[in-house]
C-alpha cells in the first residue's frame, strides 16, 4: 500500500507519500480500506519529532479515518467486509489501509457521506468525554471553548448546545467568531482584542463559565480559573500555550473548583471503546438528525498532506481539513 511516511522529523516537506507495508487485522481488529483521514494537531507534533506514536500503534500520523472494512480478524463481531465506518486510531489514518481495534469503529451516521466521516471521530470522542464524561455539563449551564472555529470548537460548540447549555467561544477574527454563531454559539470573543475573562464574566452577570474547554495550557491558565464560576471545571485538552504556569490554589479553592487535564491518544483500548460506544449513543443520533454536522474547511489529496498540515499550522481554517485517498 501506500501511506504518508516520515523519514526525519521537520516541517511538512517531511511528509512522502511512499510505499508501506500493508497493515494486517490482528486479534480483535478490522482492516480498512481508507477513504479519508483529517488532520490533527497531534500529527503536526508527530510530524515535527514531539509525539511519538504509543506502543504498538501504526508508525503513520492519522488518528481518524473513514473507509470500507476489507477484513475482520478473529474474535470480531458485528462487522462485516464491506460495511462503511469511521474510526478512532492511535495512529495510520494517513494510509490506504488501516487495522483498527474493533471497539473504536462507528458506522458512517445516517446522511454523511463516507469521505466526509472522517471528520468526525476524533472530535466527537475528545468533545464528549471532555465535557459530557469528565466536566459533567449539565442543562442551563454555561461553557466556553477555546478555539471555537477549530475542528474540536465546532463540535464543541454543537454538542453544548444540543445539550442545552450557553455555549462561549474564543476565536480569532469576525469572520471566525461569525461561524461560530452560524454553529450555535451564543457569546463571541475575539481573543485577538478582548479579555475573555472578563467577557465571560460580564456575559454572566459576574458568575463565570461553569465549564470551560481549554486548548492552550499554561498561558490561559490564570484567566481560566478567574473565569470559572464557583464549582466550575477547567479542562485542560492541549498544550498549544506552553506546558508550565503557576496556579494560585487560592482561588481555586475559593470557588471550589476542578481542573483536569486529559489525552486520547494514549488510552487503553478497553477506555477508548467505552468513549466510542457512548459516542455512538449520544452523538450518533444527533448527526443523523441533523441537529449536530461535521465542518469541513476542504479536502485535499492524501499524497498533498504537507499542503494539508501548512493550512492548519496558518490556522486559516475553520473546522477539519480532509485529506482523501
Amino acid at each position: 500500500m501506500h501511506a504518508i511516511t516520515i523519514e526525519q522529523p521537520g516541517g511538512p516537506e517531511a511528509l512522502v507519500w511512499d510505499r508501506a507495508p500493508d497493515p494486517v487485522a490482528g486479534e480483535g481488529e478490522v482492516l480498512v480500506d481508507v477513504a479519508a483521514s483529517a488532520v490533527n494537531r497531534a500529527d503536526l507534533l508527530q510530524r515535527q519529532g514531539f509525539y511519538d506514536p504509543p506502543p504498538g500503534a501504526s508508525p503513520h500520523p492519522g488518528l481518524e479515518c473513514s473507509g470500507r472494512i476489507a477484513a475482520v480478524g478473529p474474535g470480531v463481531s458485528g462487522w462485516a467486509v464491506g460495511d462503511e465506518v469511521c474510526a478512532l486510531l492511535s495512529g495510520g489514518g494517513y494510509a490506504e489501509r488501516v487495522a483498527v481495534p474493533a471497539g473504536q469503529l462507528l458506522p458512517v451516521p445516517a446522511g454523511t457521506d463516507l469521505a466526509t466521516a472522517a471528520a468526525l471521530p476524533e472530535a466527537a470522542c475528545t468533545v464528549w468525554s471532555n465535557l459530557f464524561m469528565v466536566a459533567h455539563l449539565r442543562p442551563g449551564e454555561t461553557v466556553l471553548v477555546h478555539g471555537g472555529a477549530s475542528g474540536i470548537g465546532t463540535m464543541a460548540v454543537q454538542l453544548a448546545k444540543a445539550a442545552g447549555a450557553t455555549v462561549a467561544v474564543t476565536a480569532g477574527g469576525p469572520e471566525k467568531l461569525a461561524r461560530c454563531r452560524e454553529l450555535g454559539a451564543d457569546i463571541l470573543i475575539d481573543y485577538r482584542t478582548q479579555d475573555f475573562a472578563a467577557e465571560v464574566k460580564a456575559a454572566t452577570g459576574g458568575a463565570g463559565a461553569d465549564v470551560i474547554l481549554d486548548i492552550i495550557g499554561a498561558k490561559y491558565l490564570a484567566r481560566n480559573v478567574d473565569a470559572l464560576a464557583v464549582n466550575g471545571r477547567l479542562v485542560v485538552i492541549g498544550l498549544q500555550g506552553g506546558v508550565k504556569a503557576e496556579l494560585n490554589l487560592g482561588a481555586l479553592l475559593a470557588k471550589r473548583a476542578a481542573v483536569a487535564g486529559t489525552t486520547l491518544r494514549a488510552r487503553p483500548r478497553e477506555e477508548k471503546a467505552a468513549i466510542v460506544a457512548a459516542v455512538r449513543e449520544h452523538v450518533w443520533p444527533l448527526v443523523a438528525a441533523g441537529r449536530v454536522r461535521p465542518v469541513v474547511h476542504t479536502v485535499l489529496p492524501m499524497r498533498e498532506a504537507a499542503e494539508a498540515h501548512r493550512l492548519v499550522e496558518s490556522g486559516a481554517h475553520v473546522g477539519k481539513v480532509l485529506l482523501a485517498v
